[in-house]
């Protein structure tokens, strides 16, 4: 059952990334399933990939701190120590439980009741270095109070944690640039937080992981702010807002997959809702991009139409050849899968056990996303908005991105006429966010 991160049971060939003009990580929310980030990033930096800019949400927030917060060949050690420090080791129950079942030939409910066990320790326990139970508990009906009080768990010991484990100098001031979602309570605005912009503090990545109503408000130049996932749990936009005229490499790392199974019963029912509602605009998103790239490029076409030298004095026609130089996106896309053990409760199980076994999902896909190297050409500015999955079969398109395919021009009006066919039938069993 146990698996380490410490020992790699396939190592990649030598590869050398394209240039990009930026390399981008963005990181979803998802709590305990975030350690499938750290996976992913020890796979990057085995290839020697470091990202020039990182944005994360809730959990990948804090994972956003500990790479950031680090030097380069120091990253892999923190997000070990770190994803350690808040993982609570498996207990004589919870061992007991896991073991005896096998004897009587029932494996499959063992390592689902070490999970349920694990998760029930964190509502009733918390978690070492993250959050404890909040005593005394504030009574609703019984007078108000300031909403970073009011919570089942206090996260105070988590800013001694990401404290330990990430430099914030380095964060402020080293050459990644950093950014951060959270909500406005009182406005209910998305803000994101950039090292750019301000100096970043604990409270900022605190911020954007506070999810009522389990973890309190986290008050910043006296406004109070909670988790970014509320509004939108996937800051790709947030990464390709100034792409524009840039070739960028985006490495997305989502932990909850749109698609799934219909539920059979109320846990069902509980654990679809979050992968539905926290799987966030992912697909909207590629959706807009592919759109925008799309536009650019008729854009393109209509002004080869009109003269040259009308172009070069009209302003109209100046700005529209600036936005119809477009960008080249290349966006590798992860998407943790749930295990066959996994309930509702998978983004507040925080097992030592559970916690490795994500870590490896993370390091296996992304060193199956490598393995692919053509993925990793730098796209034409005409092709300019391509997207890659490893958990997608090959010669597949999700009927679901039939809109967001860039195709050449001449393709695209031969479907427009009926001349060319796209495949859009899924195959059995195929889940893809």
């Amino acid at each position: 059952m146990r698996s380490s991160t410490s020992q790699s049971s396939r190592q990649p060939d030598a590869f050398v990334l394209p240039h990009y003009d930026e390399v981008a990580l963005v990181l979803q929310g998802g709590g305990a399933l975030g350690s499938y980030q750290a996976g992913v990033y020890e796979g990057l930096a085995e290839m020697g990939v470091h990202p020039d800019t990182i944005s994360g949400i809730s959990i990948g927030a804090l994972n956003t701190a500990i790479i950031a917060g680090n030097a380069p060949e120091n990253r892999v050690a923190a997000l070990r120590g770190f994803w350690g420090r808040i993982c609570h080791p498996r207990d004589w129950v919870g061992g007991l439980g896991a073991w005896m079942p096998p004897l009587f030939g029932m494996p499959d409910f063992s390592r689902k009741w070490a999970s349920v066990w694990a998760a029930g320790r964190a509502l009733t326990e918390g978690q070492p270095g993250f959050f404890s139970p909040r005593v005394p508990l504030p009574v609703a009906g019984f007078g108000k109070q300031n909403p970073n009080v009011v919570s089942y768990y206090d996260t105070a010991a988590l800013k001694e944690t990401l404290l330990e484990f990430a430099d914030f100098d380095r964060i402020n001031d080293g050459d990644v640039r950093v950014s951060v979602g959270a909500v406005n309570v009182r406005t209910g605005n998305l803000v994101y937080f950039d090292n750019t912009k301000m100096r970043l503090k604990p409270e900022h990545f605190m911020a954007s992981g506070a999810l009522p109503p389990g973890f309190p408000a986290v008050e910043i130049d006296g406004e109070y702010y909670w988790d970014g996932g509320l509004v939108s749990n996937t800051p790709l936009t947030e990464v390709l807002r100034d792409a524009d005229h840039k070739d960028a490499l985006v490495f997305q790392v989502d932990l909850w997959s749109a698609r799934g199974n219909a539920p059979g019963d109320f846990f069902d029912i509980s654990a679809r809702a979050k992968d539905i509602q926290y799987s966030s605009r992912t697909r909207a998103v590629t959706s807009m991009l592919a759109d925008r790239q799309k536009h650019a490029r008729f854009i393109k076409e209509l002004l080869a139409h009109i003269p040259a030298d009308l172009r070069r004095t009209d302003a109209l026609f100046r700005l529209a050849e600036e936005a119809a130089d477009g960008s080249a996106i290349n966006v590798v896309h992860l998407i943790y899968k749930n295990k066959p053990y996994e309930g509702h409760y998978k983004d507040y199980e925080f097992s030592i056990d559970t916690m490795r076994e994500h870590w490896e999902s993370g390091l296996e896909d992304i060193r199956d996303s490598f393995s692919h190297r053509a993925w990793f050409d730098v796209p034409s500015r005409e092709q300019g908005f391509v997207t890659h999955d490893v958990h997608r079969l090959p010669g597949r398109v999700p009927k679901s991105d039939r809109d967001a395919l860039i195709l050449p021009l001449a393709e695209e009006r031969k479907i427009a006429n009926g001349e060319l066919a796209i495949e859009t039938r899924e195959p059995a069993g195929e889940s893809v966010s």
